[in-house]
């Protein structure tokens, strides 16, 4: 029972963060314009190299999971790029990664995009260790061993979901800090870090924690863009259109959001 709770509350999760990317990002004027995804190209490529090598390679696991019982300072980084959820968490993890990374790339530039996905990979494990160890300082809190716990569920060994929430999650910041979204959007986005803590709370998904610490990172993300030159010029240029696709928005076409406008 307590696995399908996770599931569900893991798969709202998700639909509210793509709802979020498909108010900043359209992508009919991505496909009008013919853009290449890279991020997500990238992205999903090494999520199905890692496929292959699992398959190839039955050490594969053991070698370059991120089991806390093991050495290697890869391991963080190649986890992400296996798989242990069968056939069925596969696929979700690969379409998610898709569709995220693709917004995702659009939104912030293909290369920052990647970055973050990497901060999703890196920054929780460095983020739970740091929590765990200043609650347990505190005098009767059970938080760190729900920290713990969550580090140590094999579970949490490999997959690209965790680093997939995280990415999605800045996503959701963003609409939250863009004052041309929608107030309906930027309130739905905003429940998505209060939905990601339920989830960790009460179901134990380590999804949870993750979306919320991706969900600040975009904040700070967000605000950079926002107020640094190189950064605002960048995101502003991302944001305009083709000439045929302005043309198609002033006719009523197209839902994207402008990238340089908060």
């Amino acid at each position: 029972m307590a696995e399908i709770a996770s599931a569900v509350v893991t798969a709202v999760l998700m639909l509210l963060m793509l709802r979020a990317a498909a108010t900043l990002v359209d992508p009919r004027s991505a496909v009008a314009a013919r853009t290449v995804p890279w991020a997500a190209v990238v992205l999903v490529g090494l999520a199905v190299t890692g496929l292959v090598v699992q398959a190839a390679w039955s050490g594969a696991m053991a070698t370059l999971d991120d089991d806390p019982a093991r050495t290697g300072w890869w391991r963080p980084f190649t986890a992400v790029f296996l798989q242990n959820g069968g056939a069925a968490g596969t696929t979700w993890n690969l379409v998610t990664l898709a569709l995220v990374a693709a917004a995702a790339g659009l939104w912030w530039g293909d290369v920052l995009a990647v970055v973050l996905f990497a901060a999703g990979a890196l920054l929780p494990g460095l983020v739970d260790g740091v929590v765990g160890t200043l609650l347990r300082a505190l005098p009767g809190s059970s938080g760190a061993d729900a920290v713990t716990t969550s580090a140590a569920d094999p579970r949490n060994f490999a997959g690209s979901s965790g680093a997939t929430y995280f990415l999605a999650a800045t996503l959701a910041a963003a609409v939250v800090l863009h004052r041309a979204a929608p107030v309906r959007e930027r309130l739905v986005a905003g429940f998505v870090p209060v939905l990601g803590a339920v989830a960790f709370v009460a179901v134990d998904d380590a999804h949870g924690l993750v979306t919320a610490e991706g969900f600040v990172v975009g904040l700070a993300v967000t605000a950079i863009v926002a107020v640094w030159p190189p950064t605002r010029r960048a995101a502003a240029n991302r944001g305009r259109a083709p000439r045929r696709t302005r043309a198609r928005r002033r006719q009523g076409g197209g839902a994207g959001l402008t990238a340089g406008r908060w």
